[in-house]
């Protein structure tokens, strides 16, 4: 029989620790000959990402042992970290170890060998990406400092001999390049490249080039893309063609392109097959053979025939809602990825397109509570004052051992997610469980500017950044509250990064919420640019687009920092910051901060050693949900159980 208790007070299951364990997981998963290998990130090894084979009778293997980190800072956000390549003496691992960000070959003797050299610039060098080249070699994206501020970067493609010696240059051809993939009768080569201030996602070029017999690279051509069509994959079909995600349309569709130019779109829908390009190797879609691919349809699974045209979901896997876009993989007569469910923590699974169910090989968390205390999102599409659709997805409080007093509706949390490109899937994030178990509604909020929904929704925030999203995020808020759903005077807003961002310029520029929790923010706009310095290459001209170019618009990037505004703060506010994040860095808290001294503004300022942009370390993790559930209880009346109580300054 439940017990009556407010909300916000409820036991719980769901500790900060089981969230913490769940926040690491499988990622970079790929085929090595009748094997599936991928990294896989630990949050309980100090954040540590190691590289995992699944073995032939079950369970799993670690290939590089402790304390080798295959990851990378390629564009801080990383670039596919290993590959496997054939050497002198049998299989080759190659990986990229955080450290020192250093190519290192595992050999099958289980030696360990430095494959470039130490970093002498002082922003030191990085590689990601890594593809295999042509025999004996490993090609790679190279990241070179080249000044004192975040943005001054250089990058070339670059082979790597994989027995050892000089890496060798490609090209340059682009500021911004994918890793080059080797056509299959090693005659071209292929990649993607863009300039400032476009992102991946704004405008690409997929560029073509013959492999010289010396093995350098002869001029490329560009075969598709351009400044306003962007190209966020290409995988070669044959030997005189490839197959690319485009998006001339304005939905990311698959298309074979020929070295003569030509270009057919396989199956014409108004549905998006591929993503936002984060980080550099990502994998939307995987041919299965008989002209039918796997594709990622707005990040479930899905098959598309090219006979037909069709694009057609796989029934077997429909629990599955979130698939991973750095994952998929042809194998063993079907398709593994990495994806997770309502109810479903993120685990390795193959399936079979025409079978009726799949098979997971990894398993469940033994910390995950039984299905009872997860929330099931529900999905809404609220409709704002202007008319624009926004979808959004509602976690209900979900306990069945407490019931709230007849009359109580519950505190809300509005998460706003990062990128702006990013996107919410109705899967289970026991973070969002960890708040919904204790009696807080969480909404997650598709606002315009996400992806999943082709270009115009995309670019509804272009130049609107700050005003659309936020005005977005207010809408499902008060379609909450309007129906009876939330507590109009307990509501929250939550978002990292780009998030961050708009969750301080809503608790800024609006009286919607009570509180908010701002997370490795971004809160000067003219501050977060190239010229600003507080931010890394890759972004340093984002905000040409959501904001617009300077220095015409420099008052609108005034206005619209939240940190020019932290005197209308509508409520308390809990910073969250990593001390080595070189994307959102710590000056701009620490100024916000700074501004609130004597204000008698609540709030609170959290930095975490050794974390960079997003959090990875088990004790990081438990501290921050801790020190976040504590805070909404102070908030908004309730005494949350079994957490420190955090301290507030004003």
């Amino acid at each position: 029989m439940s017990r009556i208790s407010p909300y916000g007070t409820w036991a719980s299951p769901i500790t900060a620790a089981s969230a913490a364990a769940a926040g690491g997981g499988p990622q970079w998963l790929d085929a090595v000959g009748d094997e599936l290998w991928w990294a896989e990130a630990r949050p309980g090894e100090a954040g540590r990402v190691a590289l995992v084979r699944a073995l032939p009778g079950g369970g799993t293997e670690d290939v590089l042992p402790a304390p080798w980190n295959a990851r990378n800072r390629l564009h801080e956000y990383g670039g596919r970290p290993w590959t496997v390549v054939e050497g002198g003496d049998g299989r080759v691992v190659v990986f990229t170890h955080w450290a020192d960000q250093r190519v290192y070959a595992r050999r099958s003797s289980g030696d360990t060998v430095a494959l470039t050299p130490e970093p002498v610039v002082p922003q030191g060098v990085r590689y990601g990406d890594l593809r295999p080249g042509r025999p004996g070699e490993v090609w790679a994206v190279r990241e070179r400092g080249v000044g004192p501020k975040r943005s001054d970067v250089a990058r070339e493609l670059v082979a790597i001999p994989v027995g050892g010696g000089e890496e060798r240059v490609l090209t340059a051809s682009h500021h911004f390049l994918t890793g080059p993939q080797l056509s299959p009768d090693g005659a071209h080569a292929a990649w993607l490249g863009w300039e400032h201030p476009a992102m991946p996602w704004d405008g690409t070029e997929l560029c073509v080039a013959e492999v010289m017999p010396d093995g350098t690279f002869g001029p490329h051509r560009v075969l598709a893309g351009g400044t306003d069509v962007a190209v966020c994959q290409l995988e070669w079909e044959g030997p005189d063609r490839l197959l690319a995600l485009l998006d001339p349309d304005g939905w990311w569709n698959l298309h074979r392109i020929g070295l003569d130019g030509a270009v057919r779109n396989l199956a014409p829908v108004p549905r998006e097959l591929g993503g936002p390009l984060w980080k550099l190797g990502m994998r939307w879609f995987t041919p299965l053979g008989g002209g039918r691919y796997a594709v990622l349809d707005a990040g479930t699974l899905a098959v598309l025939d090219e006979s037909t045209g069709d694009v057609a979901p796989v029934p077997a896997v429909a629990e599955l809602t979130e698939w991973s876009s750095t994952c998929l993989a042809a194998h063993a007569g079907g398709v593994a990825g990495v994806a997770a469910g309502a109810v479903r923590e993120a685990a390795v699974v193959h399936v079979d397109p025409a079978a009726d169910g799949y098979r997971a090989l990894t398993p469940q968390s033994a910390e995950l509570p039984p299905a009872a205390y997860l929330p099931v999102p529900e999905e809404r599409v609220v409709t704002t004052a202007d008319g624009a659709s926004v979808p959004a997805y509602v976690f209900p409080p979900t306990n069945p051992d407490f019931d709230a007093p007849e009359g109580e509706l519950p505190p809300f949390l509005v998460l706003a997610h990062g990128g702006p490109t990013g996107q919410y899937h109705p899967a289970l994030e026991l973070d969002v469980a960890y708040f919904t178990s204790r009696g807080i509604g969480i909404a997650a909020v598709n606002y315009g500017g996400s992806t999943g929904y082709g270009r115009a929704f995309r670019e509804r925030l272009r130049g609107q950044w700050g005003v659309v999203d936020v005005a977005d995020c207010v809408a499902v808020a008060e379609a909450l509250v309007a129906d009876g759903v939330a507590d109009g005077r307990r509501l929250g807003i939550r978002g990292g990064s780009a998030g961050g961002f708009t969750a301080a310029a809503s608790l800024t520029m609006t009286k919607t919420y009570r509180a908010g929790t701002v997370m490795y923010p971004i809160l000067d706009l003219s501050g977060w640019t190239g010229e600003g310095g507080e931010t890394h290459d890759f972004e340093s001209r984002y905000l040409d687009g959501l904001v617009g170019p300077l220095p015409e618009t420099a008052r609108r990037y005034r206005d619209r920092s939240p940190l020019h505004h932290a005197e209308a703060l509508a409520g308390p506010v809990l910073f969250l910051q990593g001390l080595e994040d070189e994307i959102c860095p710590p000056e701009q808290a620490d100024r916000f901060v700074a501004a609130l001294a004597g204000r008698g503004i609540e709030h609170a300022y959290l930095t975490f050693p050794g974390e960079q942009h997003g959090f990875r370390r088990a004790e990081t993790i438990i501290t921050a949900l801790e020190a976040e559930l504590s805070f909404y209880g102070q908030v908004f009346g309730f005494e949350p159980v079994d957490v420190p109580r955090l301290g507030l300054s004003r």
